[in-house]
């Protein structure tokens, strides 16, 4: 059915509605570009006087800062990027569509929440919650892993009768939040015994006394937990994408060379999304790099040069946060700060950019594959 011819009157105004529309979306492109422009100069143009200071002197200064930057976005990786790419995986390859239509949007709306709520309740709550139990904290960490890999043995071990008997697999994940939660209530009634008979009761003290770690109470340990939570959604909802648009064609031809589904799913599904799992994670960097009020509120804001994941930080982000109202404009302290944000402004630029490129790679790849995307 072919749609109807506007009125020879009514042409000339729709054409003068699309090149208007047209006019301002053009206008508003040049205009984001030229206002990142316009940042990366003002920041080059303020740095400049660093030069007179000299190059040791304000390395020597950020280089705390700069550790503790790289210091929390690594601590939240390895808790994000495990836990997103482990669910990006289940959702677009095994969950049900019915199921996967309600866990998707709910997981990205969780990019919604502000840093600042995050931070509140990691420095109010989880914070203190971990100091008074830092045994079963520890315990929780590396327990519930292994319990969803126990859950997936006792799986393969039940008989195929009972397992028909059974939820599918696309909808394992509601039925493991019972077995989780029972997994966590178990790991809270054993971790205190535990810490009593095999730690003389103390943990904190024993990691101070035979180790020489003294524990902060909002350290990198909450910060990792905190921030992994707030960049969580942004490595899934890039990393899914690129896994739910990987041809079935290659995954089905796999499996029709022999392939189980788990060879089919590690060989070609990974391979293939790779690009796109690799984007996903660089732009979670980015946010981990740039985050401030998290790591401003559950740090400790304490620059050390230590590796220790129960000391403190202070990130280049929180500094310029802090100190950057106090600071005289034209200053020593100004300065040092207005370069930091270059480098803050250089990273996330370049690491946004990257993973731009790697995505629009990626998309070529699946029309070439024959993909829908």
């Amino acid at each position: 059915m072919t749609p109807p011819r506007l009125t020879s009157s009514r042409q000339p105004l729709r054409l003068l509605q699309d090149r208007v529309a047209t006019g301002f979306i053009t206008a508003g492109g040049v205009g984001v570009l030229l206002a990142i422009l316009a940042i990366g100069v003002f920041l080059i143009w303020e740095t400049l006087p660093l030069l007179a200071i000299g190059e040791s002197l304000a390395l020597a200064k950020l280089s705390p800062l700069a550790w503790g930057t790289l210091k929390a976005a690594l601590a939240a990786l390895l808790f994000a990027i495990p836990v997103a790419l482990g669910a990006a995986i289940y959702s677009a390859l095994f969950m049900s569509a019915r199921l996967r239509a309600r866990i998707k949007p709910a997981l990205e709306m969780m990019e919604a929440i502000p840093g600042v709520v995050v931070g509140f309740i990691a420095g109010l709550i989880l914070a203190p919650w971990v100091e008074r139990h830092l045994a079963s904290a520890l315990v929780l960490i590396i327990w519930l892993p292994l319990s969803a890999g126990l859950a997936g043995l006792l799986w393969q071990l039940v008989k195929a009768r009972l397992r028909r008997r059974l939820p599918p697999l696309s909808w394992a994940g509601l039925w493991l939040i019972p077995w989780l939660a029972l997994m966590v209530a178990i790991a809270l009634w054993l971790a205190p015994w535990m810490e009593q008979l095999w730690l003389g009761g103390d943990l904190r003290q024993l990691l101070d006394q035979r180790f020489g770690m003294d524990y902060a109470t909002r350290n990198a340990l909450i910060v990792g937990l905190a921030m992994g939570f707030a960049v969580i959604p942004s490595i899934y909802s890039l990393a899914e994408d690129a896994l739910a648009d990987v041809p079935s064609t290659l995954i089905e031809g796999a499996q029709a060379l022999g392939a189980s589904r788990w060879q089919a799913l590690w060989k070609v599904a990974l391979a293939a999304a790779g690009p796109g799992i690799f984007s996903a994670v660089m732009i979670g960097a980015g946010r981990a790099v740039g985050e401030t009020m998290i790591v401003l509120m559950a740090s400790g804001n304490t620059a050390l040069f230590s590796a220790s994941p129960f000391e403190g930080m202070r990130s280049m982000a929180a500094a310029i946060a802090i100190e950057l109202p106090e600071a005289s404009p034209g200053g020593q302290t100004y300065h040092l700060l207005i370069f930091a944000a270059l480098v803050l402004f250089i990273f996330t630029f370049l690491v946004n950019t990257l993973a731009e490129v790697v995505r629009q790679r990626l998309r070529r790849r699946y029309r070439q594959m024959g993909g829908t995307s």
